[in-house]
């Protein structure tokens, strides 16, 4: 299917498979999580709705205190309501498991997302277990939070050996019953994207990374550079120790390390003796480095269990 909603490639597969089973499935479930967006979240439903005719539209209302549940169920969505915000990832979380689709569709519902692009990003979907909406780099958002966003890349991309080129990104395409498997994971804020894409990535599945144009929002961004900024970084960190602790050990071990030897070095050429805070540095470089190697088992015993 493309734009104007024939069916090709990926399309003729899953609706193979839904006619198999003829379990009450669908072959394709849009996922729209929402807070306070009446003035915009009528819209992309309609498009969706029109587009994709066939497809199952789900929009999650996370406690908005404006009608915007109401807009998309005249839309034609179907709405679960949270009865009090409890965040966009925890939105995210109950839109996946009220979903029939062998495929999911993550869009934001802020107007950010073209539903034209659904198609570019399912076409993919045959041969990748997640795939992403990268957005192209001056097409969204300021410069200090694309510059954050480049850094946050920079450092997914250490921590996975791959090329995150979209981390934050929160148009993208699971199959479903991959997704389940990790759902515990996601945390109940903004950042479910980074612990997606890192899990998935270090747990051996494949990712694509699809281009697309953000268009500007509708409103008032909810997401603060400073405050989300830090809390995206510590999960990164968390997820990175979570599935790749010697990434994150072993440059700490060699910096205690170097350090220890640096210090060791001077006082030995200045005093010619050998000094109790060379032998902390030391110590401490050997007990981290032993500590990540630890993490390190543990965590490929987290393989074992994670397909």
């Amino acid at each position: 299917m493309g734009g104007d909603g024939r069916q090709t490639g990926i399309g003729a597969d899953y609706m193979q498979q839904e006619k198999k089973n003829n379990r009450g499935t669908v072959s394709v479930s849009v996922v729209i999580p929402v807070f306070n967006e009446e003035s915009v979240i009528g819209d992309i439903v309609g498009e969706v709705r029109s587009r994709y005719p066939d497809y199952e539209v789900i929009v999650v209302d996370d406690g908005s205190t404006d009608q915007t549940a109401a807009v998309a169920a005249h839309a034609g969505a179907v709405v679960v309501r949270h009865p009090y915000n409890v965040g966009n990832g925890a939105a995210v979380k109950t839109g996946i498991r009220t979903a029939r689709g062998v495929l999911i569709v993550l869009m934001d519902g802020d107007g950010q997302h073209d539903p034209a692009d659904i198609w570019s990003l399912l076409e993919e979907a045959d041969g990748f277990d997640l795939v992403v909406g990268a957005r192209k780099s001056k097409g969204h958002a300021s410069v200090w939070r694309r510059f954050a966003n480049w850094c946050y890349n920079c450092l997914a991309t250490y921590v996975t050996n791959f090329p995150v080129k979209d981390l934050t990104s929160g148009f993208r395409v699971f199959h479903r019953d991959t997704v389940l498997q990790f759902l515990n994971l996601f945390p109940n804020t903004f950042s479910y994207p980074t612990t997606s894409t890192l899990a998935y990535l270090r747990s051996g599945h494949t990712v694509r990374y699809v281009s697309i144009s953000a268009r500007p929002r509708v409103g008032k961004s909810k997401i603060r550079l400073l405050r989300d900024g830090y809390r995206f970084l510590l999960i990164l960190m968390r997820i990175a120790t979570l599935f790749s602790p010697l990434k994150i050990f072993l440059p700490i071990s060699f910096f205690f390390c170097g350090t220890g030897m640096a210090y060791y070095g001077y006082t030995f050429f200045a005093y010619h003796r050998f000094t109790n805070m060379s032998a902390l540095l030391l110590s401490v470089s050997v007990m981290v480095f032993l500590l990540g190697l630890v993490s390190e088992q543990i965590t490929q015993l987290r393989y074992d269990r994670v397909g």
